[in-house]
């Protein structure tokens, strides 16, 4: 699997799987647009992609056995020995092959915990709000935490969170969880709604790397998809956690696909490096539970590329790294083309 077709897959997000129900792999995501939904981790090559498992998507992946003579080290998507291989089809057309990754929680090698599975914001683009599911306490954010790194296999733990009933409130309650987990050994990414001081807070308790999304670059859409919350602030704690964190340790969410202009994608990606900020370029999930509520548009393959070896240039240009990332999105790849990851 190339650059151009992990794009290609990114632009459709979704995938058929020819196996029984009860067969069928996946996990359930917990966090973000695409809550409720089920999904597979496939890699092949040096690329990671992960696609929602939807009935009739145009992909269709399908499990073959390996032949018992065949070299199987010369496979793009070696997995290690494992009996089978994925591929990945189009119609008849054969997109990609390699293997499916299994995910500890949310996502390969890490510890990805949705907090607050409910949210008192009401962004137009996210199903939480409309779910309102379970707030986690801290003794189950342990269990899970403790069954990925009994695997082995453990290298980081991310904490993401709505806002259950403030941004403090959430903020406070995930840092007591980030002191408790520092004993894994592992850094802790935190993905939480900001307010003046939130850096402070999440550095005492042990944070490595924070993330704050402000989810469009254009303000006025940004005023009609994330009423009650402020772009300014968001962006004012984006700069002081640079100087909290360091350079390739903040990151920001930022959907592709929802009207925005790609000269104000390319200015928000230029503002965002300068102050040393990595923008996660993320393609819409028109959740159903959202549908009509706002222009949700999957970008292209070649649209998504574009903005991504842009990101790749700015980066270059004012010294940053995408590989440096330690957790969250930027360390796993699957939903996102990361710059001096997959280009």
């Amino acid at each position: 699997m190339d650059l151009h077709t992990k794009a290609y897959l990114l632009s459709i997000g979704t995938i058929d799987v020819d196996l029984p129900k009860s067969d069928k792999p996946g996990q359930t995501s917990t966090s973000g647009p695409g809550a409720g939904g089920h999904s597979i981790f496939f890699q092949s090559g040096d690329h990671l992609v992960r696609l929602s498992i939807v009935s009739g998507s145009p992909l269709r992946l399908r499990l073959e056995r390996r032949d018992e003579g065949h070299d199987e080290r010369h496979d793009e998507g070696h997995d290690g020995g494992q009996g089978e291989v994925a591929v990945i089809l189009q119609g008849d057309r054969l997109l990609a092959k390699g293997h499916l990754v299994q995910p500890l929680s949310h996502c390969p090698e890490q510890a990805y915990i949705t907090i607050s599975e409910r949210c008192i914001f009401d962004c137009k683009f996210c199903a939480v709000p409309k779910m309102m599911g379970e707030a986690k306490s801290s003794e189950r954010v342990m269990e899970i935490v403790e069954s990925c790194h009994a695997t082995g296999k453990l290298k980081a733990i991310s904490l993401t969170s709505g806002v259950e009933f403030s941004p403090r409130e959430e903020a406070l309650r995930v840092a007591g969880m980030v002191r408790v987990l520092l004993r894994f050994g592992v850094p802790i990414g935190v993905s939480v709604c900001p307010f003046p001081g939130v850096n402070q807070i999440l550095k005492e308790a042990g944070a490595a790397e924070v993330k704050y999304n402000i989810e469009t670059f254009d303000p006025e859409i940004f005023r009609q998809v994330c009423p009650g919350m402020s772009m300014d602030e968001i962006k004012s704690a984006l700069k002081e956690a640079v100087g909290v964190f360091g350079r390739n340790h903040v990151f920001t969410n930022v959907i592709v696909g929802l009207g925005e202009s790609d000269q104000t994608m390319r200015q928000g990606i230029d503002e965002m490096a300068e102050i040393g900020v990595l923008p996660v370029l993320r393609a819409v999930y028109p959740h159903p539970l959202r549908v009509g509520e706002t222009e949700m548009n999957r970008p292209s393959a070649e649209r998504m590329q574009s903005h991504a070896w842009y990101a790749r240039e700015a980066f270059d240009r004012h010294g940053l790294r995408g590989d440096l990332a330690l957790t969250m999105c930027y360390r796993c790849t699957g939903c996102d083309l990361v710059p001096h990851r997959d280009l």
